[in-house]
């Protein structure tokens, strides 16, 4: 258990709608009270025709700080080959800038091969591509620390993934929340994983956030991934129509549980 109150955040999925449609459901997720609204880091669709409509993920992260007011907005995940390091990190404190301290910094080393092969990025290896993402991390806390103005708050760093050598390492080392996915007797593998690497690392794994992407009755999953320390339960809404009406079950869980 953990003594966090539960939040729920919802991935606007930035595929097969125009974009006034987007920036309705994000505005409608926080007026429905979601606690982060995410969109993710591709270039293509991920499901769906593979050439189907589509946008950038850090444009629209700096138009959504200005089209919200209240909810956290970040990417989950950036993928770290597509931006150099410093660049990242102040796009990063532009945008938490431009939404009054609301950025949440998600990153991940990247996956999708379709990506890299259109846009000119090395796909590499999957190892190699987790050895460039921890090479990033420290450059961009050490850019974040430089730039003038400073960042409006300690941005949170979100890092996604499951791997258990790398990823939770650089997770138990850089991260504020750590988002994983699966059924939770598979959180529960990892979250054992990543309090293990913290205690290697000298630090308090209480320090850091358990998020974890959300299908399903909320009755049903929620407490067993509240039993585990996970606080923050991440809704993806896909397009062209944006159907929020799970995001709702989960926001009225979340609220009966906050009291």
């Amino acid at each position: 258990m953990t003594d966090r109150k539960l939040r729920v955040g919802v991935q606007i999925q930035p595929q097969h709608a125009d974009y006034a449609a987007i920036r309705r459901a994000a505005s409608e997720a926080e007026e429905l009270g979601v606690d982060i609204v995410f969109n993710w880091d591709h270039f293509y669709p991920l499901t769906g025709d593979p050439d189907g409509k589509h946008f950038e993920c850090w444009t629209m992260l700096g138009a959504w700080a200005e089209s919200t007011s209240r909810v956290e907005i970040g990417a989950l995940v950036t993928c770290n080959s597509y931006r150099n390091p410093e660049l990242l990190a102040d796009m990063a404190r532009t945008v938490d800038h431009i939404s009054d301290g609301r950025l949440v910094l998600g990153i991940g080393s990247g996956w999708f091969e379709k990506d890299y092969d259109q846009y000119g990025y090395e796909f590499g290896t999957a190892g190699g591509r987790l050895d460039d993402l921890a090479d990033a991390l420290p450059r961009i806390e050490k850019r974040l620390g430089a730039l003038n103005p400073a960042p409006t708050r300690k941005i949170p760093v979100l890092i996604g993934g499951g791997g258990e050598k790398k990823t939770l390492k650089l997770a138990a080392r850089h991260a504020d929340i750590w988002h994983g996915f699966g059924d939770p007797e598979v959180v529960e593998r990892k979250v054992k994983i990543l309090d293990q690497h913290c205690a290697d690392a000298g630090r308090d794994p209480a320090e850091i956030e358990r998020s974890c992407g959300v299908r399903g009755e909320p009755g049903e999953l929620g407490p067993k991934l509240r039993d585990l320390g996970v606080s923050l339960c991440t809704v993806g809404i896909g397009g062209p129509d944006y159907d929020l009406g799970p995001l709702r079950k989960w926001i009225a869980w979340r609220d009966a549980e906050n009291g």
